[in-house]
């Protein structure tokens, strides 16, 4: 029993901690690698419901060790999946988050990398904005007092802090293009920035926009809070 169990437990971590990874070298598709976390939450409450009869019925086999272990693991594969589910009840069905809702900034130099993307390059549209404005009121267009070329320059630099890849910059035009991609599924997510000039003042909005995916649970308005935070950060030193 003690082995069963331990390697229920070992199982369902994997089913949970494996498809990022395959998933994003390539080796499943998408719908796949979701599956796994099903499948890895299920296996999950199976290992506990195994190790509580083993406690009851064969407590001479259990070893504090093992019986942690296989908790630890069941635990893992069972909360991932429920916080994500959470996470998507909690936020709008959304992937495309922008500081203008009315006139987004647009995607140029990436326009051609997104071209075999589910998602289309283009803003997603009214419905899009509404649920954007209840979900995050806070994310508006903000104003400096630098210059242009100074939060350009700034711009860049909170990009490369953040580890995103830089794709293209237009002093002139006052844009920067910019790829992130994600650790554990490694998806890429697109960021365009726009700066323009409002008499003595700048105005600056960002744009997220995922290429995969109905929801993004979140992850693009997040990272346009990041990016103000440390565009903010950039400008203060």
């Amino acid at each position: 029993m003690k082995i069963l169990v331990s390697l229920v437990s070992l199982i369902a971590f994997l089913l949970v901690a494996l498809p990022g990874p395959l998933y994003k070298f390539g080796i499943l598709d998408l719908g796949t690698a979701f599956a796994g976390f099903k499948f890895g939450m299920f296996a999950g409450i199976a290992a506990l419901i195994l190790l509580g009869i083993q406690v009851f019925f064969k407590r001479d086999t259990v070893r504090l060790s093992s019986a942690l272990t296989a908790v630890v693991l069941a635990a893992v594969a069972i909360i991932t999946p429920l916080s994500m589910m959470n996470t998507a009840k909690s936020v709008p069905p959304i992937h495309d988050i922008s500081t203008d809702l009315i006139n987004p900034p647009e995607f140029v130099a990436i326009a051609p990398l997104r071209a075999d993307a589910p998602n289309p390059v283009e803003y997603a549209g009214e419905e899009t904005a509404e649920q954007q404005r209840k979900a995050y009121p806070e994310l508006q267009t903000l104003t400096y007092t630098q210059s242009k070329s100074e939060l350009i320059k700034a711009t860049e630099q909170a990009a490369d802090n953040l580890g995103w890849e830089l794709i293209s910059t237009d002093t002139s035009a006052g844009i920067v293009e910019a790829t992130d991609t994600t650790m554990w599924f490694g998806f890429k997510d697109d960021v365009v920035i726009r700066v323009t000039d409002e008499g003595s003042e700048r105005l600056v909005d960002i744009r997220s926009k995922s290429r995969v995916g109905g929801s993004d649970l979140g992850t693009n308005a997040e990272r346009i809070r990041s990016f103000i935070e440390e565009l903010d950060d950039v400008l203060s030193d």
